[in-house]
């Protein structure tokens, strides 16, 4: 992964001039030295605040969740998993015991204390009740059971030596299960009670959500904020209005377009990140013709992906993917770099017309009729030119291409559902690769989030070994062997690495620089999800 800060500039036109001008977002005042708040737009929010219950990993939710909650582990400035709100974690010898210690001392908001009691109640209640959308994460835990005051022991079903990072995740944030139970579900949602940094303290759904500080914070000094205001600014345009015009402190953007926008701001500092995440199209391994490896191949011949990333905001701020992993991952594979079906339009059409001709084509027409392709896109301009690009590259090789634009909601509902062909996506991330690569391609059957429906033994093979063991090399050769195996059998396409930045005044301090309790480095702010507690003001 890759983290650059710009140094702010110094303002070119007066304020003044700014008021006047700016269109979408009105002049205003985020927060100043003098009151110790700030306002940081977002650019989404999630239906709620319960682990079990809600979705929370998407990169808005994540910048408000490490404000409200604290992980039992995170990830260090290297890629270690180290205890963070826990104390330890050890395994037993073949990784199916592991038996965690929490700090002492550590009180909820409403002052019940964390102990081990508390976790179990979590775990009992909340996290693995059918209902759960946290039982994939913790399928192959078999129990959790109380040690002692502090200490827990979570019994798994097999090996698993990601399970560190699982904890690092929402099945980790321990909440107050005394203000869940006196609340009920439906209120905890709306009101959550951590162990975190701030407080909760308001929330208008679809507008703002209002955090203030955690007067008995466990950790001494933090946070240096009174109070976040987070802002939901869906459209790009409006964010970036929102900060120019001093309406917002800080706001966040995933896009490569408006990455471009905010380095050019004058007065601003951007913190930018490309790691692991990646834009491409979601292929239905199981719906024909996808159900062809010939006719995946040659949908990846045919793009050039350059091409593609200057449609979405420009080659040279993304560099080109062809896995999960960018080139300055330790997990990077050379060899699945190699064999990626880069641009080739010749080899598109001739494997095009191998299965077109075929008399036994998946799709069931006639030998010679056209292949078409159903394809799913959001209703965002870029996203649309997008789309557009991908219409003419795969029409000039003989594909018929039918472009559908519909909103986020369909796509989701549509990847469960598994009602798609093709759906324009988002790949990849900075957790450890057991968990990344077993949600997307573990056996369809018991894996929800396998959306491309990809079943493959080679791949479940090597799955298996980098799942049950600890030994870097041996995981960096699984790692290898299944990028190279993707590589292979195209059960998506790819656009570029995601970069990704979190622009902010230049006088809030502190961004990238979160530290363990024990003032180890931690992983700054992987895709835009920055831990607010160490940010401070500093004129």
């Amino acid at each position: 992964m890759s983290f650059r800060s710009r140094s702010a500039r110094s303002r070119s036109v007066v304020a003044g001039f700014l008021c006047t001008a700016m269109l979408v977002a009105g002049c205003g005042s985020g927060g100043s030295a003098d009151d110790n708040e700030i306002v940081v737009g977002l650019e989404s929010e999630t239906t709620g605040w319960l682990p079990g219950r809600n979705l929370l990993i998407n990169y808005p939710s994540l910048n408000v969740a490490y404000a409200v909650f604290d992980p039992l582990m995170r990830t260090d400035a290297n890629g270690a998993m180290r205890p963070y709100l826990a104390e330890s974690l050890e395994p037993n010898a073949d990784l199916t015991q592991w038996t965690l210690t929490l700090r002492p001392g550590v009180r909820f908001h409403d002052g019940t204390p964390l102990d081990a009691q508390a976790l179990k109640t979590i775990y009992d209640q909340y996290l693995s009740i059918p209902t759960s959308n946290l039982l994939g994460s913790l399928r192959f835990v078999e129990s959790l059971e109380v040690v002692d005051d502090l200490t827990v022991r979570y019994t798994l079903t097999e090996p698993d030596a990601s399970f560190p990072a699982v904890l690092e995740g929402p099945a980790g944030w321990p909440f107050s299960p005394t203000a869940a139970a006196e609340q009920g579900a439906d209120a905890f949602a709306s009101q959550p009670v951590g162990t975190g940094p701030f407080r909760f303290a308001s929330w208008l759904r679809g507008s703002e959500l209002e955090l203030e500080r955690n007067e008995d914070y466990w950790r001494e000094g933090l946070p240096k904020l009174d109070r976040i205001t987070f802002q939901v600014i869906t459209d790009e345009n409006a964010r970036v209005a929102s900060l120019q015009s001093g309406d917002i402190d800080a706001m966040q953007t995933l896009r490569q377009s408006t990455v471009r926008q905010v380095r050019a701001l004058e007065d601003v500092t951007t913190h930018d990140f490309i790691g692991n995440l990646a834009g491409g199209q979601l292929l239905n391994t199981q719906q024909p013709p996808l159900d062809d490896v010939r006719v995946r191949q040659a949908l990846a011949y045919a793009i050039d992906q350059p091409a593609i990333l200057d449609l979405l905001g420009g080659s040279d701020l993304s560099p080109t993917a062809t896995q999960y992993y960018q080139p300055d991952s330790p997990w990077h594979s050379e060899r699945a770099e190699q064999t990626w079906p880069t641009n080739d339009p010749g080899r598109a059409r001739q494997l095009l017309d191998e299965y077109r001709n075929d008399p036994n084509r998946s799709d069931g027409k006639a030998p010679g009729e056209p292949v078409v392709l159903e394809h799913n896109i959001i209703p965002d301009p870029s996203v649309v030119e997008m789309g557009l690009g991908y219409k003419a590259m795969w029409e000039a090789v003989g594909f018929v291409h039918n472009m559908h634009q519909v909103e986020v909601a369909v796509i989701t509902d549509t990847n469960a559902s598994g009602d798609f062909m093709i759906n324009t996506s988002r790949f990849g991330n900075e957790d450890d690769p057991c968990i990344t690569l077993r949600n997307s391609f573990g056996d369809p059957e018991v894996t929800p989030t396998n959306y491309t429906n990809l079943d493959d033994a080679e791949v479940q093979q090597h799955l298996a070994t980098l799942c049950s063991t600890t030994d870097q090399a041996a995981r960096e050769q699984a790692v290898d062997a299944i990028m190279v195996r993707l590589a292979e059998l195209v059960p998506h396409t790819w656009t570029g690495h995601t970069p990704t930045s979190v622009a902010a005044r230049p006088e809030l301090q502190g961004i990238p620089d979160w530290t363990f309790p024990d003032g180890t480095p931690g992983d700054g702010f992987p895709m835009t999800a920055v831990t607010w507690a160490n940010v401070s003001i500093v004129e």
